[in-house]
C-alpha cells in the first residue's frame, strides 16, 4: 500500500467525485481510478459505490477513511515538526476564532507577532464555539480563541486571556442614547436584535435579560456582529454587543452605552489540544499571546 493511495482516496471521499478529485490533485482521472482500483484489491473489499454521478463511502469505505485521516494527518504533523525543528521562525501557525474578534483583536495580536517574528506564516479559520472546540479536538488548528472559556473539558486544555465587557447598542434616535448608563431593565418593552440559536454571545445576552426580570422579545436575529450592529442602528431594536465589536467605523453606527446593572460580561480563552504537544512555532505564539494579554490585563 502506497501513500498515494491513501492521498488519493482521502480526496475521493471527501469530494465524492473522481474528476473533481483529480483536478485538485492536478493528476488525471484515470490515474486516480487506478489508484483507487489498486487499494480496492489489495484490501479485498469495495470503498465506493456508484450513486447517481457521485461515489458514495462503503461501510467498509468510511471505517477505512477515519484511518487514513489519521495517518495522514499525523504524516502531515510529522513533516511540521522538522521543518519547525530546523527553523521554527518560518513555521505556520492554525489559528481559530469567532467572527466577533476578527474585528480588531485578531489583526492586532497578529501585526504584534509578525513584528518580532516576520517569517512566520498564519491559517486563520474562524468559527462558533462547537465547531471551534471541535476543530481544536479535530487537530484542524493548532490554537483557537473560544468565548466563553471552556472552564472543563475532556480533550482541551487553556487559558483565560480577557474578560470583555458587554454594552447596549440602541439606535442614535432612541430615548436613552444619550445616557452614560443605564440598567438592562430599562429596556425590557424594546424589541431585541439577537444572535442566532448556537452562537455564545446569544445566551450570554439571553441571561443577562432574565436576571434584570424579563424575557427579551426578539424581533430579529442575525450571524454576524457588523448584521447586528447594522440592524440596531437602522432602528430595528437594541441589542448587547461586546466593546471590540463596535470599532468598526461607518456612516450609520448604534449608539453604546454601558449597562449598570447587571454587569454583563464575556470570558474570552485561548485553547489547545490535551496532553498533546504544540508544534514549536505554535508554542512561541502561545507564550506571546499570553505575555501580551498579561500585560494588558495588568494595566
Amino acid at each position: 500500500m502506497e501513500l498515494r493511495q491513501l492521498y488519493y482516496f482521502v480526496k475521493v471521499a471527501r469530494k465524492e467525485h473522481v474528476t473533481q478529485a483529480a483536478e485538485e490533485l492536478h493528476v488525471a482521472q484515470s490515474a486516480v481510478s487506478r489508484q483507487i482500483h489498486q487499494l480496492e484489491e489489495e484490501l479485498g473489499a469495495k470503498l465506493f459505490l456508484q450513486k447517481g454521478r457521485n461515489l458514495q463511502l462503503t461501510p467498509v469505505g468510511q471505517l477505512f477513511l477515519k484511518r487514513a485521516e489519521v495517518i495522514l494527518a499525523d504524516l502531515e504533523r510529522a513533516v511540521m515538526d522538522v521543518h519547525e525543528f530546523l527553523n521554527p521562525e518560518k513555521g505556520e501557525i492554525r489559528l481559530g476564532f469567532p467572527h466577533s474578534l476578527g474585528i480588531s483583536l485578531i489583526p492586532e495580536v497578529v501585526a504584534a507577532f509578525r513584528k518580532k517574528h516576520p517569517n512566520v506564516k498564519f491559517r486563520f479559520k474562524q468559527g462558533m464555539y462547537p465547531s471551534l472546540i471541535r476543530d481544536v479536538v479535530k487537530g484542524e488548528v493548532d490554537l483557537a480563541f473560544v468565548s466563553p472559556f471552556p472552564e472543563e473539558h475532556d480533550h482541551v486544555s487553556g487559558q483565560m486571556v480577557l474578560t470583555e465587557e458587554l454594552y447596549a447598542i440602541l439606535p442614535q434616535n432612541h430615548r436613552l442614547a444619550g445616557e452614560e448608563s443605564i440598567d438592562l431593565q430599562e429596556l425590557k418593552d424594546e424589541t431585541f436584535v439577537l444572535f442566532s440559536p448556537g452562537y455564545s454571545l446569544r445566551p450570554i445576552v439571553w441571561d443577562a435579560c432574565k436576571e434584570a426580570g424579563f424575557t427579551p422579545n426578539i424581533g430579529f436575529e442575525g450571524e454576524e456582529t457588523d448584521t447586528i450592529r447594522g440592524l440596531v442602528a437602522a432602528g430595528m431594536g437594541v441589542s448587547l454587543l461586546p466593546e471590540m465589536a463596535l470599532y468598526a467605523v461607518g456612516p450609520l453606527q448604534p449608539a453604546k452605552v454601558r449597562v449598570r446593572s447587571p454587569r454583563v460580561t464575556r470570558t474570552i480563552g485561548l485553547i489547545y489540544r490535551s496532553n498533546e504537544k504544540l508544534p514549536l512555532v505554535a508554542t512561541v505564539f502561545q507564550r506571546f499571546l499570553l505575555d501580551y494579554f498579561g500585560c494588558k490585563m495588568s494595566k
